[in-house]
């Protein structure tokens, strides 16, 4: 039986990644590239990196292509472009990219650690209203809080 950390470091092959300083960087330098959060909706209103657009994962394939109620026209077009994909911790964004290049995406990357280095890297991350998130509510949301009963059988 293969894991998901299996499933993920045999995408991570196919996958650009870069840190979070590195995004930094990269905002600086093409401060018109595409930022792209794959991460639920309540997710993404909760906290999220300025002038990111939201793409639920589930929905990612029909939004790269026209003709789709879940269209971006944003996304369609980014081709070509530079596109960073986000989501919590850097899982989700691998099989997203893998997927987009597959798709014909040229220059798309995932963030490595997520939203969570991010936060970690003491990034801003901005709410649905685009207030500043405190820092100290980043870090606790960005904690993971696993319940009794998804733990692991001894």
């Amino acid at each position: 039986m293969i894991k998901f950390n299996d499933l993920v470091a045999e995408s991570a092959k196919n996958v650009k990644e870069i840190f979070p300083w590195d995004l930094e960087e990269r905002l600086q330098e093409n401060p018109s590239l595409l930022l792209l959060d794959i991460r639920e909706p309540y997710e993404f209103d909760a906290m999220h990196i300025k002038d990111s657009i939201n793409v639920p994962r589930g929905v990612l394939e029909t939004a790269c292509e026209w003709e789709y109620e879940e269209t971006v026209p944003q996304l369609v077009e980014a081709r070509d472009n530079e596109v960073i994909v986000a989501c919590r911790s850097g899982n989700r964004s691998i099989f997203a990219c893998e997927v987009m290049q597959k798709m014909g995406y040229k220059n798309v990357v995932s963030l490595k650690t997520g939203l969570r280095g991010w936060s970690d890297y003491e990034q801003p991350l901005y709410d649905r209203d685009e207030k500043e998130v405190d820092e100290d509510d980043a870090i606790d949301y960005f904690t993971t809080n696993l319940r009794e009963d998804q733990l692991a059988p001894k």
